[in-house]
């Protein structure tokens, strides 16, 4: 196996395996829609759950559809990235940033595949202001893809000097 495969699997352990215990301390603890303040009038460790994409997006109760399409669409991201690695240069930004996308994307599609939703648990506000509850999983990803954003950055900053 090449080193940046490796080395993305590994940033990957380092998301799914926090993510699926923090998920499961939440479900344990917590029972649904409860929330306990940590930093009173900042955050909270809430109990939600979220059968949509990002920020909420197409969550709702009323239609069946959207386990089934997140989870061919996390398939399909996972492929991809599994190709974007295959035909990288090995770019360490690259390559952490991929492999965080991969966990938190295959954190999100273990809930998705036994729950039908999303465990969301972290919740950031000010005041009334609340940021859409979120999880270890849904950071990784932010994360990652900021991680990819720097190599590109880097690659073509590199590039335009070279040139």
């Amino acid at each position: 196996m090449k080193k940046r495969f490796r080395t993305a699997l590994i940033w990957a352990a380092a998301v799914l395996v926090p993510d699926q215990i923090t998920k499961a301390l939440v479900l344990s603890n917590l029972a649904l829609w409860e929330s306990r303040p940590v930093i009173p009038g900042f955050f909270n460790i809430v109990h939600v759950v979220n059968r949509g994409a990002a920020f909420g997006f197409l969550n709702s109760t009323d239609t069946g559809w959207q386990t089934g399409f997140f989870i061919a669409v996390t398939l399909a991201a996972v492929g991809f990235i599994g190709y974007l690695l295959a035909s990288s240069d090995g770019e360490p930004f690259l390559v952490a940033g991929l492999g965080l996308v991969l966990g938190g994307a295959l954190g999100n599609l273990a809930d998705r595949v036994r729950f039908g939703s999303v465990v969301d648990f972290l919740d950031v506000f000010v005041g009334e202001l609340h940021w859409p509850a979120f999880n270890v999983a849904d950071s990784a990803i932010s994360l990652g893809a900021a991680a990819v954003l720097v190599s590109l950055y880097r690659k073509r900053s590199h590039a335009s000097r070279s040139a």
